[in-house]
């Protein structure tokens, strides 16, 4: 295996650990927030961008590969990563939210950051229409949104996909299930995903690591019964996945009945990205992140600010720049910053070209919002080492 997974330290305040984890195509340094290349690409940047940002690992999306450009143009470049040259680890997702986002996600009107918690959601979600992912033992069957076809992705043609993906790390397809998914159902997804993790192991023919996932919703017997089951299994890490119930603190508990049960393994948290998320799983003993949410929020006009610059809990971190209020202001987004962004340009441009939606806003916002993201997972390994992170998580969420 081209795989190697160390605990460097373990902090004596609380559960959060520095680890290293060795690949082909160089080091993470966990705790660490993976960068969303869906498509090959993380939206608006380059990969030497993303090299200038430091990332040291990317996640890209196998459903939407296989989809566009097609295995067989990757293939002919021996993998992502001469593909798109990136020559750092790459893990690639499974399929498995696609299964969720384009199933339960459209028919229950929730996704991984709209309504991911409904009870802490300002509005009840509504359906937003039929789903187009449906779900059975033999695997999930999608219809392609760009030209109809049916395609069924099994978990054994998840991980023949993700081999020619050449990522060094992959993901078992799973069902990411609903927090509107009962009992009754979870549990049937829950004995679905376990049969599929041991058919991924099976099909797997190459040195690529693979990561399990735990599921059970928010329900306790079904994720302590699915962490029993996916630690005795063979391997590389473990990933946890699907709904984290239906509020933050539903997902806390998750997490404390989960982490224990875990092997000594880099354990991913699958789809969060919020500065208190980040701070709250990283002591109860998470390695891992990946979330659009940077990027996502960056089109849409969100940029993160420090907490000396005004970002909290409540204003989640970050600043509006569409608001009047920037239109003639000639600070950098954050004073703490030292991003490209900041050191270049004002709020007043920023919000000018957001406005008038200049192309050249995307790549500036994105990579701020990726920097703050890159910067606060440094300055979070930092503290744990020294120590101190207790007392960071306390200067930054003030609780």
């Amino acid at each position: 295996m081209s795989f190697e997974f160390e605990i460097k330290y373990e902090s004596e305040e609380c559960n959060a650990r520095l680890c290293e984890i060795k690949t082909k195509h160089g080091k993470i340094h966990t705790p660490v927030f993976l960068p969303v290349a869906t498509n090959a690409s993380v939206k608006s940047l380059t990969s030497e961008d993303m090299l200038s940002l430091e990332a040291e690992i990317l996640m890209a999306n196998t459903y939407h590969l296989f989809l566009r450009p097609g295995i067989e143009i990757i293939e002919s470049f021996n993998g992502l990563h001469k593909f798109m040259n990136w020559h750092r680890p790459i893990m690639t997702d499974s399929g498995g939210f696609q299964a969720f986002s384009l199933g339960f996600g459209i028919e229950h009107g929730v996704g991984k950051i709209s309504n991911i918690f409904p009870d802490e959601a300002k509005e009840k979600p509504k359906p937003r229409g039929e789903k187009i992912a449906f779900v059975n033992d033999k695997g999930v069957t999608f219809y392609s949104p760009y030209d109809g076809k049916k395609i069924i992705l099994t978990p054994e043609l998840s991980i023949k996909i993700q081999q020619v993906l050449g990522s060094d790390i992959m993901l078992v397809l799973d069902e990411c299930t609903s927090p509107l998914n009962d009992y009754e159902y979870t549990k049937q997804s829950l004995l679905r995903t376990h049969k599929w993790a041991e058919i991924c192991l099976k099909t797997r023919e190459t040195d690529q690591a693979l990561f399990g996932i735990v599921q059970g919703g928010e329900y306790k017997e079904l994720r302590l019964e699915s962490a029993k089951f996916i630690s005795s299994l063979s391997f590389d890490g473990i990933a946890i996945g699907g709904s984290l119930g239906k509020s933050k603190k539903d997902m806390h508990r998750i997490l404390d009945w989960v982490i224990p049960l875990l092997p000594k393994k880099p354990i991913h948290l699958l789809g969060i990205g919020a500065v208190e998320d980040f701070f709250e799983c990283i002591e109860r003993g998470i390695d891992m992140f990946d979330c659009v949410s940077p990027t996502r929020l960056a089109r849409a006009g969100f940029l993160y600010i420090h907490p000396s610059d005004g970002g909290n809990v409540k204003n989640k971190f970050r600043v509006d720049i569409g608001k009047s209020a920037f239109k003639k202001d000639d600070t950098p987004i954050s004073k703490e910053c030292n991003c490209y962004t900041c050191k270049n340009y004002t709020k007043a441009y920023l919000r000018h070209l957001f406005m008038t939606k200049e192309l050249s806003y995307y790549r500036l916002a994105s990579i701020h919002n990726l920097h703050f993201f890159l910067e606060l997972m440094r300055e979070i390994r930092k503290a744990i080492k020294e120590e101190r992170f207790l007392e960071l998580k306390k200067s930054w969420l003030k609780y």
